[in-house]
């Protein structure tokens, strides 16, 4: 049976909800690089987002991630929800695009947004971090207690909201 692709669309305002609700779902990220001998890292951040979808993270610039975006900015993110468990309903965001490390005025926008998020966090408290911002170009959802069991749902980013793309359905799914 494999994935069948729907020809029905979701609206914006449903896809943008959907995403700002699974991003607000887990305070960590899985950031993916792949570094100048094409060799693939992923690493672990603590994330904040802004109105455009854009994440931020803090981190070290000599990590092996943070050298990667200098050499090739191309950068997958995935977020989900902490708290799922096999055979219930899953949650999750998978985000594609550019990262690059922040300086002067954008460091601290993202700061600010960084630090809206998390409360405990002191302004320049971690000295030797970055700030590093991801703008994602595409994102592929799935709540299945929103778009149905097995659905995943493609979309390009347009500013301040998603258009969808595509939807996929696996077998099984609804």
């Amino acid at each position: 049976m494999g994935i069948r692709r729907s020809r029905r669309p979701v609206a914006a305002a449903r896809l943008d909800e959907a995403a700002r609700r699974l991003l607000d779902a887990s305070l960590l990220c899985a950031i993916s690089t792949v570094s100048p001998r094409s060799i693939a890292h992923v690493s672990t951040a603590y994330f904040a987002w802004d109105e455009r979808l854009r994440l931020v993270w803090m981190s070290d610039a000599d990590a092996g991630h943070s050298r990667n975006i200098r050499a090739r900015p191309t950068t997958a993110v995935a977020v989900y929800g902490p708290a799922q468990r096999w055979g219930h309903p899953d949650r999750g965001i998978q985000l594609f695009g550019r990262a690059r490390e922040l300086a002067g005025r954008e460091a601290l926008d993202a700061e600010e947004v960084y630090a809206r998020r998390f409360s405990a966090y002191h302004r320049g408290a971690l000295g030797a971090y970055r700030f590093y911002r991801f703008a994602a170009r595409r994102a592929k959802l799935f709540d299945e207690a929103v778009f149905g069991a097995g659905v995943f749902v493609t979309a390009r980013v347009e500013g301040r909201t998603l258009v969808w793309d595509g939807t996929e359905v696996s077998a099984g799914g609804t």
